[in-house]
């Protein structure tokens, strides 16, 4: 791969997305999606079940996000006994195949789990399907944005995310109904073996794919960003730890996946302690949590569809309107109550706003979005009623393109050790568990709505590495703000 200029490694002749291969590759953003979010029907069933403190149910996120980093550990030991890039050795392709068949596994433990009802195979089933979730994740972020010109990288992941969040939109719905039905006790033994029927489905999806996706056109190795070694301050780097955007973007990882999943991983527990909310009650709410990230990953896709302004604009009104009719539509379908959600169109006036501010650009649009995101905690704390659930809602609207922002931020000028430090970045998801857990366990001591002061501290170092990112990145060639042919 050639290493001289940013220009050099995208060629120009690379003008658009490659759909024929973008399209089945999102197919695992929607398998990621639907289980996340599932994660939140659980834990208030499991604590029910098992008779968990508000912190011990928290470990149902806690061992599918720390299977994330033990994934990733796994490959760079197996990089390190290898002295080879394990990904770069097996392909792009074969890895999203090697994780997918992974997950299969874990879900074969829900059946023998929710038999026995027993709580420490259901959290085993939860890490070995996260371990698969790892090795797809290092290999499916970079390839979405490598696929198609680097001006559009975070765009193309945005809309693989907007996909990801269709997953964690139906997710809990679908789960719910598997586990309650029509019976509206949640709390017999026989809500707690039917887990075991949505995951042992979604493991024979898991199979299909990857034997599908391993005979696709997807690329073995694709082409990857480089730093622009012209300048005088560049120097040949042998491990991407040494880049400080990476390091400093695996905190921001860290911090975000935590702020996103621990918003809504608790915010059953307030719903049902401080406004009486029954746990089968609370799917539509954290639906529209999960669709929230939809909605504002549809919104910021908008410019990976296409190059002119006025269809951008127009496009940015239509795309979170269709998602959050998408929304919609799931819900009546499973019969409930529309009436508390329509206001919620008022509150996707902002997200447009913001996203328009942001102009395309991810440290620009990572900024703005923490900052509003502290602003809607803010609300969600000190409000009562509805209000404080569609302020904590709209955390989805703001956390929703955080991710592609962080990781094409991240892993820009690392070259040939981009696999390597996705590879970095997907260990920090485990975030989502430790800040969860750690959200929990504040809640035992403050209160659960105090608790979100959590939040705030998340968003504070993303608003943070918004602003010290861009400088690190200017100084090695790279600037968003400066949109060059095939890149920036």
């Amino acid at each position: 791969m050639a290493n001289s200029t940013l220009n050099s490694t995208l060629p120009t002749s690379k003008q658009s997305t490659n759909w024929g291969q973008f399209i089945p590759l999102v197919i695992v953003f929607f398998f990621w999606g639907f289980v996340a979010a599932s994660n939140d029907i659980l834990i208030p069933v499991f604590k029910n079940a098992f008779n968990l403190t508000q912190g011990e149910s928290q470990l149902v996120a806690f061992a599918f996000y720390i299977a994330y980093t033990i994934g990733s550990l796994i490959y760079m030991g197996i990089s390190v006994l290898i002295k080879e890039d394990l990904v770069n050795k097996i392909g792009y392709k074969n890895g999203l195949s090697i994780g997918l068949f992974i997950s299969a596994l874990g879900t074969l433990l829900f059946y023998p789990a929710a038999n026995t009802g027993s709580f420490a195979l259901m959290l085993a089933g939860l890490f070995i399907v996260g371990l698969g979730f790892s090795l797809q994740q290092t290999v499916a972020n970079p390839l979405a944005i490598a696929l198609g010109p680097i001006n559009t990288g975070s765009q193309r992941l945005t809309l693989a995310g907007g996909i990801n969040n269709f997953g964690t939109t139906i997710g809990p719905l679908i789960v719910s109904f598997a586990i309650f039905g029509t019976n509206a006790n949640e709390n017999t033994t026989a809500s707690i073996e039917s887990v075991k029927h949505p995951y042992l489905i979604l493991g024979l999806a898991f199979l299909v794919v990857g034997i599908l996706l391993r005979f696709s056109s997807l690329p073995e190795r694709p082409e990857l960003i480089e730093e622009d070694d012209s300048h005088d301050k560049i120097t040949v780097k042998k491990s991407a730890l040494q880049y400080r955007q990476l390091v400093m973007g695996m905190v921001a990882i860290f911090l975000y996946v935590g702020v996103e999943v621990s918003t809504a991983s608790n915010l059953p527990a307030y719903m049902e302690s401080k406004l009486g909310f029954l746990t089968k009650d609370v799917a539509p709410y954290i639906s529209l949590y999960w669709a929230s990230l939809m909605i504002g990953r549809w919104t910021g896709a908008v410019e990976a569809f296409t190059d002119n302004m006025s269809l951008q604009k127009i496009l940015r009104f239509i795309a979170p309107y269709l998602a959050f009719g998408v929304f919609l539509i799931v819900n009546s379908i499973a019969n409930h109550d529309l009436t508390p959600f329509y206001i919620y169109g008022f509150v996707i006036l902002v997200l447009i706003a913001a996203d328009m501010a942001s102009k395309g650009n991810p440290a620009r649009m990572l900024l703005i979005f923490s900052l509003i995101g502290i602003v809607a905690i803010a609300i969600g704390m000190t409000t009562t009623g509805m209000i404080s659930v569609y302020a904590l809602t709209s955390v989805g609207l703001f956390c929703s393109t955080l991710w592609p922002c962080i990781f094409t931020l991240a892993v820009s000028g690392l070259g040939k050790h981009t696999s390597q430090g996705s590879s970095f970045l997907i260990m920090m998801i485990m975030g989502g568990g430790f800040v969860s857990v750690f959200q929990g366990k504040v809640s035992e001591f403050i209160g659960i709505q105090g608790s979100y002061i959590v939040g705030v501290i998340c968003f504070a170092y993303l608003a943070f590495y918004a602003w010290r990112v861009k400088q690190i990145l200017q100084a090695h060639g790279i600037d968003f703000d400066k949109k060059m042919s095939g890149g920036h």
